[in-house]
């Protein structure tokens, strides 16, 4: 009896051994279920999640390539899809510009992209002849639009080309790299030494061969091509109206059709070398023999003498095509303006007549405001507040930046200045910096 008892227990405690690893294992199925479950549900997840960011990056990365396609077209949301509009290469463009400089860029830096300056006027110093970390700083705080260098700026072409190359390292959006010269003595490269001087336009213009003019521009955009340089503020489309006039040498003559045919041919040797031409300055300073450079300076020239002789030359340079920046004069017309405004502040030349009666759509340059005709009246902020007012796109060579530029933030900031307007001037700039957009 006592043996079967112990039979009993024994055979007790297999059958609970035998009941424990049936649960154990129910319970080690149940978790590994589980387990596989999950997994499936992160892998799933997983999948859906790469696929999508993959999708996106496509999209992203297409995105530009589907705005340049030639085959890219918007279709009017009718039943039948029939009509097509095409995209034009300047809606191509500012839909570029649009997504990949103007959403993504603050307030400061949009302010700042409106100004062609001095490298010493960002800087500090008194002679830049090499950009290190103090234009590097300058520019991570002031990301101007463009720099322009005179003959101070100028030791040798090693020693140039350095500092352009450098300076275009040191900012995050593209600058133009300015100089102010039509390839003869008055200009600072080739008075260095640096390229080939060729004739002043005057002479070339008394010589009467166009092609002279061509191979000129194409001489000079050689030479500011190879030192890194992409913006010139020449040619000249003034008119040679009065003796002693302030136009000077670098006008190529009197006669309009001549003029405006010289200029275009000066224009083409220079863009070719992808070097952008600048022509000034509007509405044509030949009628004046006083200089902005030294004090306030005016005409007597009646309106319609300016349209019938100075607007054709411009329109001329207009209707071309290639016309991509015009500058205006400091000068005063009462005759234009109604009173002793400087051009560059007169919302009647620069916008009434330049930009709506001559149909100009490209950038508008301020007169250089570290002129006496400007800086003996104005304050910096006021001078650049008054020129963007006016219709300028960019303004040029403030006489103190740092306060032109706070200037000019104040005004937008407190509505003075609309933003959009900043926009749209910021549009014009970019068509030219990302024209080769284009030609990808």
């Amino acid at each position: 009896m006592k043996m079967d008892t112990n039979e009993q227990n024994q055979q007790d405690k297999r059958e609970l051994r035998h009941k424990r690893r049936q649960r154990n294992q129910i319970i080690a199925y149940t978790v590994v279920g589980i387990m596989i479950l999950l997994l499936a549900v992160g892998i799933a997840f997983a999948v859906s999640k790469i696929t999508s960011m993959s999708r996106n990056q496509e999209e992203q990365q297409n995105k530009v390539d589907e705005i340049l396609s030639d085959e890219e077209t918007i279709q009017a949301p009718t039943e039948s899809q029939e009509t097509v509009v095409e995209l034009t290469d300047e809606q191509k463009l500012d839909t570029i510009i649009n997504e990949a400089i103007i959403q993504n860029m603050p307030l400061e830096d949009k302010v700042a992209g409106l100004f062609i300056t001095t490298p010493e006027s960002i800087t500090g110093v008194s002679a830049a002849v090499q950009a290190g970390d103090g234009t590097k700083d300058a520019l991570s705080q002031y990301p101007v639009g463009g720099i322009v260098y005179a003959a101070k700026n100028i030791q040798s072409a090693d020693q140039l080309k350095q500092m352009i190359d450098n300076t275009k390292l040191y900012t995050s959006y593209p600058l133009f790299i300015a100089i102010d010269g039509e390839g003869s003595d008055t200009d600072a490269v080739a008075a260095a030494g640096l390229g080939t001087k060729v004739d002043t336009p005057q002479s070339i213009g008394a010589a009467g061969d166009t092609n002279n003019a061509y191979l000129a521009g194409t001489t000079v955009g050689t030479y500011l091509a190879e030192l890194g340089f992409n913006l010139d503020f020449a040619p000249s489309a003034d008119l040679s109206v009065v003796d002693g006039n302030a136009a000077g040498s670098s006008s190529y003559g009197s006669e309009a059709d001549n003029v405006a045919s010289f200029v275009g041919y000066m224009q083409a040797g220079l863009q070719e070398q992808k070097v952008t031409a600048c022509i000034g300055q509007f509405p044509g300073i030949g009628s004046s023999t006083q200089s902005t450079k030294d004090g306030m300076a005016s005409t007597d020239r009646s309106a319609e003498d300016f349209r019938a002789n100075e607007f054709v030359v411009f329109q001329t340079c207009i209707d071309n095509g290639m016309t991509k920046m015009i500058r205006i004069s400091n000068m005063a017309s009462s005759s234009l303006t109604g009173d002793n405004t400087p051009c560059t502040f007169s919302s009647a030349v620069v916008t009434d007549i330049l930009r709506n009666e001559l149909n100009f759509r490209g950038v508008i340059v301020s007169g250089a405001m570290n002129e006496a005709a400007i800086s003996n009246y104005y304050g910096a902020d006021e001078a650049a507040v008054l020129a963007l007012r006016a219709g300028c796109d960019m303004i040029y060579a403030p006489e103190n930046f740092e306060t032109a530029y706070n200037g000019v933030l104040e005004a937008v900031q407190n509505g003075t200045i609309s933003e959009e307007r900043i926009n749209d001037s910021l549009r014009r700039i970019y068509r030219i910096k990302y024209a080769d957009k284009l030609e990808q």
